[in-house]
């Protein structure tokens, strides 16, 4: 783990050492993926006033514990905001984390038979990683690939190149120990989970390939492509 992800590690147990603070993080983790919960929600299950709980949701948004979205739009005036577990969360608070992820998909690597590449690709339409961040997708479908692989605890920055093409460095790798052991099946996994988060941004961007490092000091590197809308929309069209 690098030293940024002990310090996050260190942040999330000092925010959820307060009891109310726990109580809210236990009650979004338990709520349905796709019911993220409300404020109104919160005031009312723990009978705390709005402005109590608004304090106690933003220090877990800063720890990484939680995501703050908007809800669709349901009448006049602004979306309501909603709460979901940040998929990043360690396991060790009680949630699925990027490891217990990883091994459903090996799971279904070992029972499908089917190509680490195409697992990972199947897995984004139901994961609870892309909640919410296709949302960036409408006005930046690069974006999106990114949001996803942070949220994997992949720590991606992303390089802008001259036509529409971008380079994703990935500057963690959250299974080190896995890939170190099978590299070709771990990162044909993450390979796949981008194609697929490119899938769901209607084709607007294409995964051109992935370049692994050693896992123990990561800089992996994602290529990636922008394509014109009217050439996306042909090609979901079949044309």
């Amino acid at each position: 783990m690098t030293p940024q992800g002990v310090t996050r590690l260190q942040e999330q147990a000092r925010a959820l050492g307060d009891p109310t603070r726990y109580a809210i993080f236990r009650y979004v983790a338990d709520a349905p993926a796709e019911s993220p919960v409300g404020i109104a929600e919160l005031t009312a299950h723990l009978g705390l006033n709005h402005n109590a709980i608004r304090q106690h949701l933003a220090k877990l948004c800063d720890a990484g514990l939680v995501v703050e979205g908007k809800a669709q739009p349901s009448g006049r005036g602004r979306p309501r905001l909603v709460y979901r577990v940040e998929p990043t969360a360690d396991s060790r608070w009680g949630v699925v984390g990027p490891y217990e992820r990883l091994s459903v998909m090996l799971a279904e690597v070992l029972r499908s038979g089917e190509a680490p590449v195409d697992v990972g690709r199947r897995s984004v339409a139901v994961s609870e990683s892309v909640a919410g961040a296709l949302e960036s997708a409408q006005s930046d479908p690069v974006q999106a690939v990114v949001d996803v692989m942070a949220r994997d605890g992949f720590e991606p920055v992303v390089f802008r190149r001259a036509g529409g093409e971008s380079e994703i460095v990935l500057q963690s790798c959250p299974f080190a120990a896995a890939a170190e052991t099978d590299p070709a099946t771990v990162c044909a996994l993450h390979l796949g989970i981008a194609e697929g988060v490119a899938d769901l941004t209607g084709g607007r961007v294409v995964v051109d390939d992935l370049i692994a490092n050693h896992p123990r000091r990561a800089q992996c590197r994602l290529h990636l492509r922008t394509v014109d809308d009217d050439v996306a929309a042909g090609a979901g069209a079949g044309v």
